[in-house]
């Protein structure tokens, strides 16, 4: 909470929220740099960083200890296992305290120091302020691959998707407020952000190479929340099948009586051929099977909505007072 100051006077706190998992090597350089940027930059800020470790498996978390036996306003949840980046994420956010929490990734891509000018246009009133990739040092496929998804997300959406956004950004109060109010075991927070959040201020900047450790965002991980993402803000998928259907069929009943007409009036004589059935099969087939498989990824997010389970379940918190 904030803090008191003075006769009255109120400086203000802002909750720094870092995701973790198996980020041992970038742990010290996230404190390190944010301890500088409210040294030298934020002197009348008090600040708390918070680590939501989903449970790592290197020794991210005894550093993590370590750091918060020496400072009390470096705080932990650890999770009791791996419940995914997207809960993990959200939950770790929604525990934040401060007048303001600023989500920044451990990885160090998105450069800490934006929490100067993410600050500057919170106290010009904006409720939300986010980072916006205009350039990246990543690889250039995957880059390419991400403002695919995001230009397709944006036109299938049923709403205003952000580009280039990945949640690394500041967010009031009142806003942390709403995301405690949603009870939602799938939390995509680009999605909400989008959707529930108040008018925002963009900031761009370029995303930076990781500078240590090995990304732990594998092929399957990153298809997860490219799926989360369209399962829960978009109907396209479902009614493009529904609409290619009824197209399908009334080609198919078209095609069905011209040439049963044909024949009939003996006005042409063919064989059916082998190559055009293989195609038409394998064709069709194949269309099912992935339209099966978009609809069975709907009802995979339906099914875990519905079970009402926890966020995530917590096996420890540290220094965050009677609640620990």
């Amino acid at each position: 909470m904030a803090q008191r100051w003075g006769k009255g006077d109120i400086m203000k706190t802002i909750s720094i929220v870092v995701p973790t998992y198996n980020e041992e090597e970038n742990v010290p350089l996230v404190i390190e740099r944010i301890r500088r940027i409210f040294t030298e930059n934020l002197t009348d800020y008090s600040y708390e960083i918070i680590f939501a470790d989903n449970c790592s498996l290197d020794g991210t978390r005894g550093l993590i200890k370590k750091y918060s036996r020496e400072d009390k306003r470096i705080k932990a949840i650890f999770n009791a296992r791996n419940f995914g980046f997207s809960r993990s994420t959200f939950y770790g956010l929604s525990q934040a305290e401060g007048d303001c929490a600023v989500l920044l990734f451990a990885d160090m891509q998105d450069p800490p120091e934006l929490i100067i000018d993410f600050i500057r246009e919170w106290e010009n009133g904006n409720k939300i302020v986010i980072g916006i990739k205009n350039r990246s040092e990543e690889n250039r496929l995957v880059y390419l691959l991400r403002s695919i998804y995001y230009k397709v997300i944006k036109r299938i959406g049923e709403i205003d998707h952000i580009e280039q956004f990945t949640g690394f950004g500041l967010y009031d109060r009142s806003f942390i407020e709403v995301l405690r109010e949603l009870r939602d075991p799938m939390p995509y927070l680009r999605g909400i952000v989008a959707e529930l959040g108040f008018q925002h201020k963009k900031v761009f900047y370029t995303q930076q190479k990781r500078i240590h450790g090995k990304t732990s965002f594998n092929f399957w991980k990153l298809y997860d929340v490219m799926m989360l993402g369209i399962t829960s803000y978009s109907k396209a998928v479902l009614r493009i099948a529904t609409l290619m259907g009824f197209a399908i069929a009334a080609i198919s009943l078209v095609i069905a009586v011209v040439t049963f007409i044909l024949k009939i009036f003996g006005i042409v004589s063919f064989d059916i051929g082998i190559a055009a059935i293989s195609i038409g099969v394998y064709f069709f087939g194949s269309m099912i099977l992935f339209f099966i498989g978009m609809l069975g990824e709907y009802i995979v997010n339906i099914n875990i909505r519905t079970m009402g389970h926890p966020l995530v379940v917590e096996e420890e918190r540290i220094n965050f007072g009677k609640d620990d």
